[in-house]
């Protein structure tokens, strides 16, 4: 083995063939598989497997569509392929396999940290398994060195009005990152449907490793937080996105970034953002238009603008009952809500029939970091209280919270209180799941996406003699 060390990488390529496996790992000690080799590898076994599950299960049936479900925006409709997380009713999300507490306990973490790297997450997304703590050190650093934006699209930024809202500025930056779209110029130059993935990984790859840079612009511009600091190469993604932020020095602020973007990653495929991305994907628009588009799904008050609306009724909550409400206030506030017609935010899942674990992880968070918050108190206290209401008042198949009921009070803690900006966060979350899907579509070779539709007055007839 000695004289492989001295071999040029070429002749190391060469010499492999000739090599067993395990006395070339031997070697690659040194140096950890990387991400796209790994992937490389596991692409054609999945091939065979998607090929293997069609050929066995390709003429069954998935389910039975209703009328009300072809009404209903498709709830429940089985129809779409995403390999990163699967949601189930009781037990709420699991990543590859993975609750969000063996995700927490399982992925690797920063030095002296507690909470689990995203890289490390994102890792788990594409490969179904756990990285080392190596491969995720490699990965930081390989999306701190992609960070750097196009001038272009620095000046695109700055040229937004401040009063525009922060999301349409990150979906504009996001589009306009297709100038340097490796797929886009592959495709172009006739490249080979089976190949696809590897320039839609480096997409991906520049995609995510440049959102900090966007996110950071578009705070900073709106906000007034001064000149954007430099990306810090030996430094993790979430640290850089606090300190492009204005809160690096906030170590507890760092450690939930890190959990927040773990948590928001992705939520299976049929949700707006997740279900935009894959559909706008499947007709090869590259990764920066598809997750484009995924942001305008996300900017929708019935989607990601969600955590805005829980922090706003919790402030006014706070300003009519005071900073320690007696149990009996706040419920009455709550029956005031639902009796002025509207929702109690927060509370429902369009899936979910239980307490959503991202929330319990934001409360474990909370109970750790700040336990004697106001808000923080007063959003276990609706906790306590609010199921009970709305089973009473009929109004929610699932009375329990989800993970818009917490994130607000956290980020307002450690002073990140400009609500415009949380569904920005979210975004840049989003896009490690969106992402991951986006890679392993091109990977499998999965179709343009095209539903069958009817009007209404054809599915009258359809039953008319039924």
């Amino acid at each position: 083995m000695a004289s492989l060390r001295v071999l040029s990488r070429s002749q190391l390529r060469i010499a492999r063939v000739g090599l067993p496996h395990t006395a070339f790992r031997c070697y690659a000690t040194s140096k950890p598989q990387t991400l796209k080799e790994r992937l490389a590898e596991l692409i054609p076994k999945e091939i065979d497997n998607v090929k293997a599950i069609r050929a066995e299960h390709g003429k069954k049936a998935f389910g039975q569509v209703t009328v009300d479900q072809v009404y209903g925006g498709m709830r429940g409709l089985p129809a779409l392929l995403w390999d990163g997380s699967v949601l189930d009713a009781e037990e709420g999300i699991r990543f590859r396999g993975k609750t969000i507490p063996e995700c927490q306990a399982e992925l690797p973490k920063a030095p002296g940290g507690s909470e689990p790297l995203p890289e490390g997450l994102f890792w788990l997304l594409v490969t179904g398994e756990v990285p080392t703590d190596a491969q995720v050190k490699a990965l930081s650093q390989e999306w701190a060195h992609r960070a750097a934006l196009p001038e272009f699209v620095e000046e695109i930024i700055d040229r937004c009005p401040p009063s525009l809202h922060p999301m349409s500025q990150f979906s504009i930056a996001v589009t306009a990152l297709n100038h340097e779209s490796a797929f886009a110029k592959a495709y172009q130059e006739g490249i080979s449907k089976k190949d696809y993935w590897g320039p839609v990984f480096e997409d991906c790859m520049d995609l995510i490793a440049k959102l900090p840079n966007i996110a950071g612009r578009i705070y900073r511009n709106v906000f007034g937080s001064g000149k954007l600091p430099a990306i810090d190469t030996s430094k993790d993604y979430s640290y850089n996105l606090a300190n492009l932020l204005g809160f690096g020095d906030k170590e507890a602020f760092v450690e939930l970034l890190r959990l927040y973007i773990t948590i928001h990653s992705d939520h299976e495929g049929g949700n707006v953002s997740a279900h935009t991305g894959k559909l706008v994907g499947s007709a090869l628009s590259d990764p920066f238009l598809a997750f484009g588009a995924s942001l305008n799904g996300l900017a929708g008050p019935l989607h990601g603008l969600a955590n805005q609306e829980v922090l706003l009724w919790l402030m006014k909550m706070k300003s009519k009952l005071g900073d320690a409400p007696t149990d009996e206030a706040v419920r009455g506030y709550i029956w005031d809500t639902l009796n002025g017609g509207q929702v109690v935010p927060g509370y429902g899942h369009a899936v979910l029939r239980k307490t959503d674990p991202r929330y319990t992880a934001q409360r474990e968070f909370a109970l750790k970091h700040l336990p004697n918050d106001s808000l923080f108190k007063l959003v276990g206290q609706i906790y306590n209280i609010a199921p009970e209401v709305l089973l009473e008042a009929g109004k929610a198949k699932n009375p329990w919270p989800n993970v818009d009921a917490h994130s607000g009070v956290l980020l307002t803690y450690y002073g990140l209180t400009q609500m415009q900006f949380y569904t920005v966060l979210f975004g840049v979350s989003r896009a490690f799941g969106v992402a991951a899907q986006l890679i392993w579509d091109r990977a499998l070779g999965a179709p343009l996406e095209r539903p069958k539709s009817y009007s209404s007055e054809a599915i009258k007839k359809m039953f008319a003699n039924k």
